[in-house]
Formats: C-alpha cells, sequence, structure tokens
C-alpha cells in the first residue's frame, strides 16, 4: 500500500474541523464501542486509559461508550456504563485524562428500550423494561410500552444526564438513536405502534419524541454544548430494517431534529460505502450530508470487508487494503461527509490515525475478533442478547 497511496493523499483528513462550539484537530472520531469496563455503571480507571491512548495515538475526537441515562429503566446490566451521581466523580476522571492529552470528547446517551432484560434479580429488576411498544421487533415483545408518564420522565433522565455530562468535563453530547435500542424504536415503525401523536406511519410523529428530547437538552445546556445524534437505518435485531423507506422520509425526520438543536449527524452504516437507494451511489451519510446543512459524521467497517456483527459472530475480517482507503478518500473527496468514525480499526491499534498520517500504512496492527470482545463477560452477553431476540 505504502507504494499505492501517499500522506499527501490523506492531509485533507487531518485538517481542523469546528462542530458548533468545539474545533477538533483533524477528521478522525473514535466512536462509541461497548468494552464493558465499568462496575456499578463507574467507568474504571482503564477505560480513561484507553480513550487517552487513542487521543495519543492522533484521533480528533472521542465519544464514549453507551452511557446509560439517569433512569431506572436505562437498563439493568452494571458493566455497562451509566452517568448518575454515584458516577460523576469516575467520569470526570475519564474526561480529564482524554483532556489531559490535549483530546476532545462527547459523552453518548443511552437507553435499551425494549432490548432491556425486564425482570431478574437485580437491584433495578423492579422497574420495568419500558419502550415505545413493548417491542423489541415485529412478533417479540419485552417489558411494555411507556405511558405519557414514563415518557416524561427518560425525556427528564437524558436532560439530567447531559447537565450531569456538562458539569464532568464533556466537550458534548451525543444521542444514541440508532441499532435498535430506545430512540430507534421510536423512529422504527416496526416497534412504534402508539397512536398519541409519539408513533405511527408518519415519520414526523415517530421522531417526536427523540427531537423533544433534543429540544430540552438544547435549552438546558445553552448553545455552545455541542449535541451529536447517531441514528442508523438497520438494527441489530434486523439488519433490513429501515427507519426512513424514503429519502423524502430521511429528509424530514433529520429537518426536525435540526431544528430541534442537533449540531452533527452520525449516520451508522453497515459498510460506509453501500448505496442506500437505488438510483444513486450515495451512501446513507451521503444522503444525510446532501438533505440538510449540519455536519456529517460516517461510520461502518473503514478499512475492513466485515461488519462488527459479523464478528461478534465469529468472522475474521480482513482489511481492504487500498481498495477500501481509495473509497474512503473518493466520497469524503466529493463531499459526502465531514469527519468519519474508526472504530474496530483502532481498538485493534491504537495508533491507527497517526499510522495513516504518517504514511506508515504496513504497521497497522489487523484488527481480530479478540481485540473487540476482548473480556468473555462481553462475549456471553452478546451471544445472550443476540438468544434472546
Amino acid at each position: 500500500m505504502a507504494d499505492s497511496l501517499a500522506p499527501a493523499d490523506f492531509a485533507p483528513l487531518f485538517t481542523p474541523f469546528t462542530i458548533g462550539g468545539l474545533t477538533v484537530p483533524n477528521r478522525f472520531v473514535m466512536p462509541g464501542m461497548q468494552r464493558m469496563w465499568c462496575e456499578n455503571g463507574r467507568p474504571l480507571p482503564r477505560l480513561g486509559a484507553y480513550y487517552r491512548r487513542r487521543v495519543e495515538g492522533g484521533v480528533g475526537l472521542v465519544i464514549t461508550e453507551s452511557c446509560a441515562v439517569d433512569h431506572p429503566s436505562a437498563t439493568q446490566n452494571d458493566m455497562f456504563a451509566r452517568i448518575d451521581a454515584s458516577t460523576m466523580d469516575a467520569w470526570a476522571a475519564c474526561f480529564a485524562a482524554v483532556q489531559g492529552a490535549g483530546g476532545k470528547m462527547l459523552m453518548q446517551l443511552w437507553h435499551e428500550g425494549a432490548v432491556r432484560k425486564d425482570g431478574g434479580d437485580g437491584p433495578l429488576a423492579q422497574f420495568p423494561t419500558l419502550s415505545p411498544s413493548g417491542l423489541v421487533y415485529a412478533g417479540k415483545e419485552n417489558g411494555r410500552a411507556a405511558t405519557s408518564e414514563d415518557l416524561a420522565a427518560i425525556k427528564d433522565a437524558f436532560i439530567r444526564s447531559a447537565i450531569m455530562a456538562r458539569a464532568v468535563g464533556a466537550d458534548g453530547v451525543e444521542i444514541h438513536a440508532c441499532h435498535g435500542y430506545l430512540l430507534d424504536q421510536f423512529l422504527w415503525s416496526e416497534t412504534n405502534r402508539r397512536e398519541d401523536g409519539y408513533g405511527g406511519g408518519d415519520i414526523r410523529n415517530r421522531v417526536r419524541f427523540p427531537a423533544e428530547i433534543v429540544a430540552g437538552i438544547r435549552a438546558a445546556v445553552g448553545p455552545d454544548f455541542v449535541i451529536s445524534l447517531r441514528f442508523s437505518q438497520w438494527k441489530e435485531v434486523r439488519y433490513e430494517a429501515r427507519i426512513a423507506p424514503t429519502a423524502q422520509d430521511l429528509a424530514t425526520m433529520l429537518t426536525i431534529l435540526r431544528q430541534a438543536g442537533v449540531d452533527v449527524f452520525h449516520a451508522s452504516a453497515r459498510r460506509f460505502w453501500l448505496p442506500e437507494w437505488d438510483g444513486s451511489d450515495l451512501g446513507i451519510a451521503g444522503w444525510t450530508k446532501s438533505l440538510t446543512d449540519a455536519p456529517v459524521i460516517a461510520v461502518g467497517s473503514v478499512g475492513l470487508d466485515t461488519d462488527v456483527m459479523e464478528n461478534f459472530f465469529g468472522k475474521e475480517a480482513q482489511s481492504t487494503g487500498t481498495q477500501g482507503f481509495r473509497e474512503l478518500l473518493r466520497r469524503f473527496g466529493q463531499g459526502e461527509f465531514d469527519m468519519v468514525s474508526v472504530g474496530r480499526g483502532q481498538i485493534g491499534d491504537p495508533d491507527w490515525v497517526r499510522k495513516l498520517r504518517d504514511g506508515d500504512y504496513d504497521a497497522i496492527r489487523p484488527f481480530t475478533k479478540k481485540d473487540l470482545l476482548g473480556d468473555l463477560e462481553f462475549e456471553g452477553v452478546v451471544a445472550e442478547a443476540h438468544a434472546a431476540a
């Protein structure tokens, strides 16, 4: 690869970029990927060190792993991160570690919705699993539909959690609305059968609750605190799912969210280069960029030939080499996105970004499934979740 691509080819990806009131040094993002390095929702010191190491390796912006908001229905798993009064000091240490290395970091705010374990004997088992309509997907029920009082409490939890994120030093928050979890369940017609103005066949109703959360956070944190929103068509339980069957549906959703206060859209695809609709070469990030004035982050198997779910179930990734990097450069050069997330690549090699910048391509350590799973507990959780689905 060293003979095919020069560092100068990647120079545009190493220019500064401003999102709202935040300027980052380059266009590379470390996206949220669960490591389960928490106890009772508190991030362990190794998690802060892990984030800091990626900053030292050259990444411009770090997004924390999914962090459950301050509501008892958000998750029951105490190895997943949580933001509440009992974890704020640990999170402050994480942000201090990243910022001490000159990095910028957003906290990703998350609620499992119908994917959450219901019942059991844990300390939060007495609280019900809540979602738009009590559905993981059509035909798979879990928990119950949230009442209007539940929705108000969950909205308040997102706002309160964003305020706490700002207090512990975050440069902004990312609202998790993808991959089949709570806010994505609102956006997806298959899991949102509500008839109260928050669901049904019209995307304008399905986006209402996520947009109210964004607007509430914006009002609470002011204009300069970054709000990212990560969304996806695909779900962990349905790869072919679509929250926006048409480009017009996508445009409607993006417009409402942008008006509510979103600064940047993080458009998640299993493979960032695949066309979203027939008749156009644009992927979901490219379509998003064409339909909004907000910055866009692309994500999905950058530099690899397999997606993250295939890795969970045993298939090892192979590098796409020169071809994959040329596709990244081509689409970035065409203005399809402003930034790009590299998750598994940076898990496998914390110096991935620096090596790309320096043209040291052959020294990039290949990602393996073991890098992603890490702890045996993580593998067991993933297998259990998909068996239940």
